[in-house]
């Protein structure tokens, strides 16, 4: 039986590790922290779980391939319960709210309103949000894999995605913004990420909402990876946490096996790497195996720029249906790192009762954070005493401003946590503090990063660095196609 060592036990590691196990491998998963699912987490603070992960969960829809695939690794289905989304966020400017519904019509009668003038861009949005519901990530087999008749089978699935890239696949954001006249729907659109990243995005994200494709698993970010992990080592799978890896040992341009942190060496006829790809290639193996895919977007920083954030999670006493969903407000200016900010969003967790003690609520805000701030807190954090009361003092001015937007939180709002972009270096060794992959900006292209590497014939890579913008699906499939290539091999 062939043994199989996978390094990192996040999504994309137990994705990889179940479907392998099912198909009569040998595996084992060696995780550095305590727990698996590497940013697909959660933590407890006073009596609350805070949940670091899942806004939306992209194929919590029955009928797709990567619904499929999140029930086969246990993360769905098995009467997981599903809260769905009523709304994708809202925006306020001047006293006015706009909210971008999950009912596309609610939406567009409360853009109407707002902006008679607008009719034709409004609508023109909206058809191109239900066009961008067909869109699906292909979990078959790996790209280079795919074959003529694989891609016309893609192509017919997508039809209408074709339309949507032709309308805004060379637009940006900003662009997007000021086809509108109307301010608030400006500010809206651009609220939900820089100027310069690329239209379909908000597009396609949306459309995720909207199709109902886009829905929370109860429990949260952290309950579904133990689902994971309870599944494959249900299988025989051997899950071992607390134990970082050094390197992959190379010999002769094939891998014998790893080296853990604490020196014991464990061999092995593959290795996938299931972590990040720059402490792949820079740690695991030497910088000169990276693939030239990832070597033109670690080098051409503003075309694949990455961002992370500064956040704070608050303890609140009572519930608020005014704080219900994700929301953005502006506020008096406030530095942030390297970042002077004037706008904040705060977002509700009390559609699961079971993160708040009865009667209260946590709130999330997220201060989005570039590779700049990103350098700001890494410098900091040698100080470690500097860095602890410099989050306290930008958590305080993020809670005043809170309380400034929703009076009636003073007095029953306080700090439970504050994590910045080094918390995820530090826990996921995460590139720049990065939680998802590389941003597309419009000047950039879409790069696929192969799972196989160039020089050893017996590694693989499962990351969702793989594919921008990343994120948990773009994971789980990569854990796939890593285990594709192992079972297929001939």
């Amino acid at each position: 039986m062939k043994k199989i060592v996978i390094v990192g036990g996040g999504i994309a590691g137990m994705t990889a590790g179940i479907l392998l196990q099912k198909a009569g491998f040998d595996t084992a998963i060696y995780e550095k922290n305590a727990l698996p699912g590497g940013q697909c987490t959660a933590w407890k603070r006073d009596g609350y779980t805070i949940d670091n992960c899942i806004h939306w969960l992209t194929g919590s829809k029955p009928g797709s391939g990567l619904y499929e695939l999140w029930e086969e690794t246990g993360a769905l289905g098995d009467g997981v319960e599903i809260y769905q989304k009523k709304m994708f966020y809202s925006s306020k400017l001047n006293g006015d709210t706009l909210t971008f519904w999950r009912d596309k019509e609610r939406t567009r009668k409360e853009m109407l309103a707002l902006s008679p003038e607008d009719e034709v861009e409004i609508n023109k949005l909206m058809k191109y949000v239900q066009m961008a519901e067909s869109m699906s990530i292909p979990t078959e087999k790996p790209f280079d894999a795919m074959n003529l008749f694989d891609y016309m089978k893609l192509g017919l699935s997508m039809k209408d995605m074709g339309a949507v890239m032709k309308e805004y696949g060379n637009m940006d954001i900003g662009e997007l913004a000021h086809r509108f006249h109307h301010p608030l729907i400006q500010r809206a659109i651009t609220d939900y990420m820089p100027s310069g990243y690329q239209a379909y995005a908000f597009i396609v994200s949306y459309a995720t909402i909207t199709g109902g494709n886009g829905d929370i698993p109860k429990g949260g970010s952290l309950a579904m990876s133990l689902r994971m992990a309870e599944r494959y080592k249900a299988l025989g799978g051997r899950l071992y946490t607390g134990f970082g890896v050094k390197r992959i040992r190379v010999s002769n341009k094939k891998a014998e096996g790893i080296q853990l942190e604490n020196g014991a060496e464990v061999n092995a006829d593959y290795v996938i790497c299931s972590c990040d790809t720059d402490y792949t290639f820079g740690t695991l193996l030497e910088r000169s195996y990276l693939p030239k895919q990832l070597l033109k977007q670690y080098t051409e920083r503003t075309k694949y720029p990455v961002s992370s954030g500064f956040q704070v999670a608050y303890a609140v006493d009572g519930i608020f249906p005014e704080l219900t969903g994700t929301r953005l407000f502006p506020c008096d200016e406030m530095l942030i790192g390297m970042n002077t900010v004037n706008a904040m969003s705060v977002q509700s967790y009390a559609y699961e009762p079971g993160f708040a003690p009865v009667g209260k609520t946590i709130l999330q805000s997220n201060i989005v954070q570039t590779e700049a701030d990103y350098a700001y807190w890494e410098k900091l954090y040698e100080d470690s005493e500097a860095y602890r009361c410099v989050k306290q003092e930008k958590a305080k001015k993020t809670m005043n401003r809170l309380i400034a937007e929703y009076p009636f939180l003073s007095g029953k709002i306080r700090i439970l946590d504050v994590w910045t972009p080094v918390t995820y270096h530090r826990y996921c060794n995460s590139y720049k503090g990065a939680y998802m992959s590389f941003v597309i900006t419009k000047k950039a292209k879409n790069i696929r990063v192969p799972g196989i590497i160039k020089g050893i014939e017996n590694v693989y890579i499962a990351s969702q660095w793989q594919m921008g913008p990343g994120g948990l699906p773009t994971a789980a499939v990569m854990g796939k196609f890593a285990a594709w290539r192992i079972i297929n091999n001939k």
